[in-house]
């Protein structure tokens, strides 16, 4: 008889299901802001109203919650059963604002996600052969991107949320922010553990009821529209098929395709637990799939959430069911829009000040990650240096690349894209390609780290020290050697 006890992986740990709904709305907050955005913004440059939006970000919320309940869950070759939040992709935003500009409206834009999205579901299991290209050199390197790239989200949210809004940037604003991520840090301080760990949630709530307090939250939207309603299949007619739109997605889509393998391996190695090919095939086939039903519901491609990577980091909740009650969640507050117009009333300062604490967890762990990495006689530091570098520009130039080709701005427009293939190319070139470097190939080789012997030291007394090469004594007195042998 076999006795021998079922390894249980972290990620398949269960809580009590009212801690399990609580981690889930927390891991729901802190993407709301996010996921909601894409829908806004393409909405708008279509033209349409404010109703329209609405049901555009509603069918965004419903399939949102529906791909995370597929990822977390999993079904056999779809999901990666990692504590993965799923949503809305922003690196289609600008592509999609160009489809839809160029004449071809919302149904050329559903078409194309809906092409590119199947192409991406064939080519998917090539992405996960690659896992060897991902070394913590890499993976590191993403992980901080991921982190630092995040950061101007969580400033615009702090300093108002809207850049046209006559407040933004004000003193008040800035405060409330102030105060959510103090209350972050004094709730996570807490030594009851369930607080702690719902630090997020909770400051959201406080810092919610405080500008509440100060007449800073306007709950007048909430009973406006429907209080449930059922997305509708294809609410903005029916899809249409143009080639430019197509091959501009799919390049959007294999961008897609290297964030969601980025956040899978470091969520899986925040999680602690194996990532192997598999997994990763399992996972991009489930972004995929709902990538392309997503269009039928009136919502755009699907991938995974960075910011709820750091959310596991910061709070050590490794479970996928607490993932998977999130997805619930959105999927109700994609039938019950009232509901998402509540959550939507949260100020976006008090988002902003815990998306400090949560974006910096991100560009934290990838640097713990970074810790693990060998410099000794190779090129490691250079491609942490380049790849870092090469992430950060568009965050601290916008508009660098605003004259470059379509295509190229997909993909170096995103940090997080742009780092991931300077990672990758750069840890082929120096890494896998040719031959080794020298030890002393460049100065960017951190010199190895020696070791000398505690007998050594023992023989030493108070006041030794060394003068050009030799030990010499308190009083200058050369202290002889004794050679093996003599």
């Amino acid at each position: 008889m076999n006795t021998q006890k079922k390894t249980i992986r972290p990620e398949d740990e269960k809580l009590p299901l009212g801690v399990t709904i609580a981690y889930g709305i927390q891991h729901v907050l802190t993407m709301y802001g996010g996921i909601i955005a894409p829908p806004l913004i393409v909405g708008s440059i279509a033209g349409l109203n404010g109703a329209e939006i609405g049901v555009l970000i509603t069918a965004c919320l419903f399939m949102g919650g529906l791909a995370t309940i597929l990822q977390t869950v999993g079904i056999p070759f779809f999901g990666s059963q990692l504590p993965l939040v799923q949503g809305v992709s922003f690196s289609g935003v600008a592509t999609m604002g160009a489809i839809v500009t160029s004449g071809g409206g919302l149904p050329a834009v559903f078409g194309s996600v809906i092409v590119a999205s199947v192409i991406g579901l064939l080519i998917a299991p090539v992405f996960a052969t690659i896992i060897r290209f991902f070394p913590p050199v890499v993976t590191g390197t993403v992980i901080t991107t991921i982190g630092l790239t995040l950061l101007p989200v969580a400033a615009g949210w702090a300093m108002g949320g809207n850049s046209e809004a006559p407040d933004y940037g004000s003193p008040d604003n800035l405060l409330l922010a102030a105060i959510t991520f103090a209350i972050v840090l004094l709730l996570s301080k807490v030594g009851i553990g369930v607080i702690s760990r719902l630090s997020i949630l909770l400051a959201i709530v406080v810092g919610t009821v405080i500008a509440a307090l100060l007449g800073r939250v306007d709950f007048g939207p909430v009973g406006e529209g429907p209080i449930f309603a059922l997305p509708s299949p294809f609410a903005f007619g029916m899809p249409t098929f143009e080639i430019a739109a197509i091959i501009s997605m799919l390049i959007v889509i294999l961008v897609t395709l290297t964030e969601t393998t980025a956040d899978i391996l470091a969520v899986g190695d925040i999680v602690g637990t194996k990532v192997d090919s598999k997994r990763i095939a399992a996972g991009l086939r489930a972004d995929m799939l709902s990538s392309a039903v997503s269009p039928v519901f009136g919502s755009f491609t699907q991938s995974a959430f960075a910011q709820n990577v750091g959310l596991v980091a910061i709070t050590g909740v490794k479970s996928r069911f607490v993932v998977t009650a999130g997805g619930v969640v959105l999927v109700v507050l994609g039938l019950l829009p009232v509901l998402g117009r509540v959550v939507a009333a949260v100020p976006a300062p008090v988002l902003g000040g815990a998306g400090i604490v949560l974006f910096g967890s991100v560009a934290a762990s990838g640097i713990r990650t970074l810790a693990k990495v060998d410099y000794r006689g190779n090129m490691n530091l250079i491609i942490v240096a380049s790849s870092i570098g090469i992430g950060m520009l568009p965050i601290a130039a916008p508009t660098i690349y605003d004259q470059m080709p379509a295509w190229f701005v997909t993909i170096f427009h995103s940090g997080i894209s742009s780092a991931a293939v300077a990672a990758i190319l750069l840890n082929l070139l120096f890494n896998h390609l040719g031959a080794r470097p020298h030890k002393d190939a460049s100065v960017f080789a951190a010199a190895p780290t020696r070791n000398i012997p505690v007998v050594y030291l023992d023989a030493l007394e108070d006041g030794d020290s060394v003068v050009d090469g030799k030990i010499v004594d308190r009083h200058g007195n050369e202290v002889k050697l004794e050679r093996p042998g003599t």
